[in-house]
């Protein structure tokens, strides 16, 4: 119900940008003001005051768009970012090539010049439609008022349907300062020609994917990220421990099941496990459930799981079929297909754990075999080591990450749960881990949120520590410092003959303790393994923002690692 106060302000296109965000239960905008978007920060400025809704001032636009983003992963919600005309507009675009990639919900508005200068090279005009639709689900340009409430509807609508991402709503400067004749539209009443219901009829598929389960000896669960937004937690392990089937994760698919199971194999692919890796090499039945056999999962393609059959569950039918020809294809909701499969197979067949038995004694002698292994010496902090005590004291933390070795060791050794792993994964986005811890918080403001960054992917976005400190975001901010681009360089020792092109970051490195101070936020140095425990037990009980500099030993690899063209099974470092 509106106050006395807005149901008095006139009807313009930024009131009906504002009140239809309100209506599709918005409560955080992550944004960033400019000339072209002021009439929609004016009108913003009115709800703000009556509590209807929250900005967050970030420091550079790509903070608001992977804060945004983040803010989706952690809630399931369509994220809200804003930004202006021009270079604003610009600023988003690693930002919703990112949640594009990692198929996020998101809704982007941006500012635009006044609609009689589109295409005139107008101070600060950009064609952002135009440059941003090989990244997103769809884009509009709000040419007439009235059309503000239907283009909100299904800009929501669009993003949440089917497989999940990115939508554009670019509001020139006029737009929201015209008045109109408001008529809201309400969530989900909208009727979108190109978005049919999806209707699942696959019963035929379903009785072929149990026969082709019933008569494997090898089965492997093969899980990405679209389980996770379907959101089949319960699903999985059901379908998991009904059927004795051991489950490998993408990164993306991380925490979708309890890592500490004996069926649990972690995740697979480049950095992946050995037990994982050798099993999608071994399987004779593979089920991807929301994975789309990228690159890092797969390596050499023809040689990914080639002994096996394959069952293909995703939402897109684009998918299915894309990388690998499947045996069975099935289109749908992860969750429900799940839920199909199990009640065809329990009144149908019950499974014959027996005859599985093998194959999971096997897989239980390279877990005991290749274990992930964590290096420890008398004084020098190793990086493993480090994410993995920090691990230990925070069971229920949402966890971030930048991307390079730091995300693929915390991605081997963090133990973590539904939503509460946030990463980017296809596009590997440095600059990522702050912001999103941003969005992680004002989303779950009294849980622990931590960000495991490296020491350059953090000098990429640093600037946000300005928006933890502004609204005293308690984040912890654990930075792995091995004063190297970490990945780059162990690329250039591996397959560049150990020429170092530019991957050493020691000179011009600023004192992140320093830094941090400097924004009013605490910072703490540790570079010795025997202040370790005691110094994470204290960063973890600490009741604010902090910056640790762990500095770790700069020539550590990652490991294990399938080299680009070689097959899963074709491990280094093992």
């Amino acid at each position: 119900m509106l106050s006395a106060n807005l149901t008095k302000r006139e009807t313009t296109g930024a009131f009906a940008l504002i009140d239809s965000l309100v209506r599709h239960n918005v409560k955080h905008i992550f944004g960033y003001p400019g000339g072209a978007i002021l009439p929609i920060y004016d009108e913003l400025y009115a709800w703000e005051k009556e509590g209807f809704i929250e900005h967050i001032l970030v420091r550079h636009e790509q903070g608001a768009a992977h804060a945004s983003d983040a803010y989706a992963r952690a809630t399931g919600k369509v994220g809200v970012c804003f930004a202006t005309s021009g270079p604003g507009a610009t600023n988003l675009v690693t930002g919703i090539a990112t949640a594009h990639m990692d198929s996020i919900p998101m809704v982007i508005i941006t500012g635009q010049v006044g609609r009689s200068f589109i295409g005139t090279d107008a101070f600060q005009e950009i064609d952002i439609f135009g440059i941003t639709l090989p990244i997103v689900k769809h884009s509009y340009v709000v040419r007439d008022t009235k059309d503000m409430s239907r283009i909100v509807a299904a800009a929501f609508f669009i993003a949440k349907y089917g497989r999940p991402g990115p939508v554009l709503i670019d509001v020139p400067k006029d737009v929201g300062l015209e008045p109109c004749d408001y008529l809201p539209v309400e969530p989900g009443n909208i009727n979108l020609l190109g978005c049919p219901p999806i209707l699942n009829n696959n019963t035929k598929r379903i009785e072929q994917a149990a026969n082709l389960i019933k008569q494997s000896n090898q089965p492997l669960l093969y899980v990405g990220g679209g389980a996770v937004i379907s959101g089949a937690y319960k699903e999985i392990e059901e379908l998991s421990n009904y059927l004795q089937i051991p489950v490998a994760t993408t990164l993306m698919g991380k925490g979708i099941i309890d890592e500490n199971t004996p069926l649990s194999l972690g995740m697979l692919g480049m950095h992946g496990t050995v037990y994982a890796n050798y099993a999608v090499s071994e399987c004779d039945l593979l089920i991807a459930l929301g994975a789309r056999f990228d690159d890092r999962v797969t390596g050499k393609l023809d040689e990914f799981a080639c002994h096996a059959q394959v069952i293909h569950v995703d939402i897109d039918p684009a998918e299915v079929g894309k990388n690998r020809i499947p045996q069975v294809g099935i289109v749908g909701e992860v969750k429900e297909i799940i839920q199909e499969l199990l009640n065809f197979i329990r009144q149908n067949a019950k499974p014959n754990h027996e005859q599985t038995q093998p194959w999971r004694k096997r897989l239980a002698r390279w877990r005991s075999e290749y274990p992930l292994l964590i290096p420890k010496n008398a004084q020098n902090l190793s990086p493993q080591e480090v994410i993995s005590e920090v691990s230990k004291y925070a069971s229920k933390a949402y966890w971030t990450t930048d991307v390079g070795q730091h995300q693929m060791w915390a991605a081997q050794f963090v133990r973590t749960s539904q939503r509460r792993w946030i990463t980017s994964a296809g596009l590997g986005t440095m600059g990522y881990g702050l912001p999103a811890a941003i969005g992680a918080q004002i989303a779950h403001p009294d849980s622990q949120v931590i960000c495991i960054s490296g020491d350059s992917s953090f000098q990429m976005n640093m600037q946000e520590l300005g928006t933890v400190a502004q609204y005293s975001l308690p984040v912890k901010i654990m930075i792995i410092n091995n004063r190297w681009q970490g990945m780059v360089r162990q690329w250039q020792q591996a397959f560049y003959g150990e020429r170092y092109s530019h991957s050493n970051m020691e000179k011009g490195a600023p004192n992140f303790i320093q830094l941090a101070e400097a924004f009013g936020i605490k910072g703490i140095l540790i570079k010795n393994r025997s202040e370790l425990t005691d110094s994470i037990q204290m960063i973890m009980e600490y009741d604010g923002p902090i910056v640790v500099d762990f500095q770790v030993i700069p020539d550590a690899n990652c490991y294990p690692m399938v080299a680009p063209g070689k097959s899963n099974a074709q491990m280094i470092g093992v």
